[in-house]
C-alpha cells in the first residue's frame, strides 16, 4: 500500500539554507499547509451542494438478454464525513471509487446539530440496513473521515453493527480521543472525542467476536490528533491495521489521490490480507 511522488529535479532555496533534515521538515510541512489552505478553500465552495442529503436509488438490474461479463460483486460502500462537515468532502473520492469498479457509492450526511456519537451511530445503522434491503447485500463497507470514523466504530463494535459492516476505512479518526482545541469543549460531541469520555471508554473495552475489519489511516501532519497517533485503531479484539500517511493534513486525507489508492486497496483486503499486514507492521502512504 505504498504510493511515492517522483523526485522533485531542484532544491528549493530554504533547504539549502536550513539543515538537511530540518529543512526537509519545514518544506514538506510548508507544503502540506498550503495543501490544507487550498482544499479547505475549495471544500467551501462545495458545502452548499454537499447539504442536502442525496437522492437513494435502487441500481437498475440489466435485462436478462445482456451478455455481461463475470465479475466478482463488491459490497456498497457508505462514506461518512466528520464533524461540521458535510458529503461534499467525498466528491473526489466518491469519483474514484466509482471509476475503479465501485459500482454502488452512497454518502450520508448526519446533523451538524448532533450531540451525541452514540444517537448518531444508531442513526447509522438505521441507513444501513436500509441499504443492505434496498442492494440485496447484506453487509457494507465504510469508510469515515474523522469524528465520521469513530460515529462508524461505535455502531460496529457496541451496537451489534459489525454484522452489517464488513470493512471500516478511517480517516484521521482520533479512535484514542484528541486534546486538540479545547476550547471547543463547549460542544458535547467534541467532549466525546476527548481522551478518557465515557465513548472513548466504551470503545476500549473488549469487543470480542466482533466481524468487522478496520483500517485506519493517521497522518504525521494532522493538526487535529493530539497524539498523532491517537488516529490508531489500538484493541486487542479488533482485526485491525493501521496505515501511516505522510506529508498530509487533517483535511487532505478525503481528498488525497495517493490515500484514495490506499483507500481502495484496504476496501478489497480479505481478513487474511489484514492479518498479515497488521503482522508485518504499519505501512506508509506517502
Amino acid at each position: 500500500m505504498k504510493v511515492t511522488r517522483a523526485a522533485t529535479p531542484f532544491l528549493p532555496l530554504c533547504q539549502l539554507l536550513l539543515p538537511s533534515r530540518l529543512a526537509g521538515l519545514s518544506v514538506t510541512l510548508l507544503k502540506a499547509t498550503a495543501l490544507e489552505i487550498a482544499i479547505l478553500a475549495g471544500h467551501l465552495l462545495l458545502y452548499p451542494s454537499g447539504i442536502v442529503q442525496e437522492r437513494r436509488s435502487t441500481p437498475a438490474l440489466p435485462s436478462p438478454d445482456t451478455a455481461q461479463l463475470p465479475t466478482e460483486a463488491k459490497p456498497p460502500v457508505v462514506l461518512l464525513h466528520g464533524f461540521i462537515d458535510n458529503r461534499s468532502v467525498f466528491v473526489l473520492l466518491r469519483r474514484n471509487l466509482a471509476q475503479h469498479g465501485r459500482q454502488h457509492v452512497e454518502s450520508l450526511n448526519y446533523s451538524p446539530l448532533t450531540c451525541d456519537i452514540r444517537t448518531a451511530a444508531e442513526l447509522l445503522g438505521r441507513h444501513i440496513e436500509e441499504i443492505c434491503e434496498r442492494t440485496g447485500h447484506p453487509r457494507v463497507d465504510i469508510v469515515g473521515h474523522s469524528l465520521g470514523g469513530l460515529i462508524a466504530r461505535y455502531y460496529a463494535q457496541c451496537l451489534g453493527g459489525d454484522a452489517h459492516v464488513r470493512t471500516l476505512v478511517t480517516l484521521g479518526t482520533p479512535h484514542s480521543g484528541t486534546r486538540v482545541a479545547p476550547l471547543m469543549n463547549a460542544h458535547p460531541i467534541v467532549r466525546q472525542m476527548r481522551p478518557g469520555s465515557e465513548v472513548i471508554e466504551e470503545l476500549a473495552m473488549p469487543a470480542p467476536g466482533c466481524r468487522t475489519q478496520f483500517v485506519s489511516f493517521w497522518s504525521d501532519l494532522d493538526h487535529l490528533m493530539d497524539p498523532l497517533e491517537s488516529a490508531c485503531v489500538d484493541h486487542p479484539d479488533l482485526l485491525a491495521h493501521n496505515v501511516r500517511v505522510s506529508g498530509v493534513g487533517h483535511l487532505a486525507l478525503p481528498v488525497h489521490p495517493a490515500v484514495a489508492t490506499g483507500i481502495r486497496q484496504a476496501l478489497d483486503m480479505e481478513e487474511a490480507d489484514i492479518r498479515t499486514a497488521s503482522r508485518a507492521g504499519g505501512l506508509t502512504v506517502a
